[in-house]
């Protein structure tokens, strides 16, 4: 186990400290025991946070209507599949939606097993290609190796990979992620949430994708807190994937950290997310979510009460942008990474558990799009 006392983060100006009663929020009736309750939220927050945007930031309009109905989608998850409650359950409601909105009918899914050699990738995106699917969507790094071998034979069709831009293919479109500044906003509303002034961090594997989560959140918990004292763990090493579903380890080192004194624990574990949650239900603390609005999951339904917000990372934004971009022929359209900004990565409010944050989250929010902050994507400890 590897613990951090925080430090105050270096990376902005305007991390003032203030007294604590000045920085103490009144967050109103609560209802729940799991939320803090009145004079006790933001007990732990020892910097002035910046101020909030006068209106709401967003990146989406509306445009006219587009016909996806001739094409042919394949799937590729990755381990967990659909019904994942994270990842790849963000993938499909990206497909999802592009079936109600673009007329899109014909998707075929496959999914990756924990233990799978790269032939069996190359194999599930051969198939695909083969069977004249096309546009065919990779969703998770595990994927670069077989994208790479496989596109080049199939120049014809068109393929986006997930979390990875190491692919240099005419045919490939990488999508990717700003991770960390959605889980920097996760770690400021981790502090504002922790009576104990003690949080924790779940990783699934230790690659640098899930680095960038675990980057984001320290350095959150820390631009609000110089006082916070962190729980960070991985559940396996790089290379054995099946950190990403193995909810029973999830729940153990959960525990773990709860035992230590972590009262709020954020997750980037994919389908051992349930673990985190189940851990978090017993002890009576606070979970965050990752990927998807986890508190609206229906495989995760019983533990919603103890799901505060969840880190937003809009898959399902970037999958369907992108069939709309295939469909359109305007593959130029698509940003170079789904950051803040394009709202690619955001914090959920369902449950009303961080709604008496909202504004400081939204400071932050602003402070990163317009540069005043720099989030880093390793993880400084």
């Amino acid at each position: 186990m590897r613990r951090t006392r925080a430090a105050v983060f270096t990376a902005t100006a305007l991390a003032g400290v203030l007294a604590l009663a000045g920085c103490a929020k009144d967050s109103g009736s609560s209802g729940s025991s799991n939320n803090n309750a009145s004079g006790n939220t933001g007990s732990c927050v020892t910097a002035q946070p910046p101020a909030a945007p006068a209106a709401a930031t967003s990146s989406s309009a509306a445009g006219a209507k587009v016909d996806a109905s001739s094409l042919r989608i394949g799937l590729a998850y990755d381990i967990g599949g659909r019904g994942d409650a994270s990842f790849n359950d963000a993938a499909a409601a990206g497909v999802d939606k592009a079936k109600t909105d673009m007329g899109v009918k014909d998707v075929s899914e496959s999914t990756a097993s924990p233990t799978e050699d790269e032939a069996a990738k190359e194999q599930r995106l051969t198939q695909l290609a083969t069977n004249g699917y096309n546009p065919i969507v990779a969703v998770g790094f595990a994927y670069a190796e077989a994208v790479g071998a496989v596109a080049p034979k199939f120049p014809g069709t068109k393929f986006a990979i997930i979390d990875d831009d190491s692919v240099q293919q005419p045919n490939v479109t990488p999508l990717v992620f700003a991770e960390e500044q959605g889980s920097f906003l996760a770690g400021v509303a981790a502090v504002y949430k922790s009576k104990n002034c003690h949080i924790g961090f779940i990783g699934g594997v230790n690659t640098p994708l899930i680095q960038k989560f675990e980057a984001g959140y320290l350095a959150g918990a820390k631009a609000a807190s110089s006082k916070v004292q962190i729980e960070d763990q991985y559940l396996t090493p790089a290379g054995d994937n099946t950190g990403f579903q193995d909810p029973t380890k999830g729940n153990a080192k959960a525990a773990a950290e709860i035992a230590a004194g972590a009262d709020v624990v954020y997750h980037a574990a994919g389908a051992s997310g349930k673990g985190v949650f189940q851990a978090a239900k017993a002890a009576n603390a606070l979970a965050i979510g990752v990927d998807s609005d986890q508190y609206n999951q229906t495989t995760v339904a019983e533990y919603k009460d103890v799901i505060m917000t969840s880190m937003l990372k809009r898959v399902d934004v970037a999958v369907y942008d992108y069939i709309q971009a295939v469909a359109t022929n305007n593959l130029a359209a698509l940003p170079k990474r789904f950051d803040l900004k394009v709202d690619g990565v955001g914090y959920a409010t369902s449950g009303g558990k961080i709604d008496d944050i909202k504004s400081v989250l939204d400071g932050y929010k602003q402070a990163i799009i317009s540069g005043q902050i720099t989030v880093p994507s390793t993880p400084q400890k």
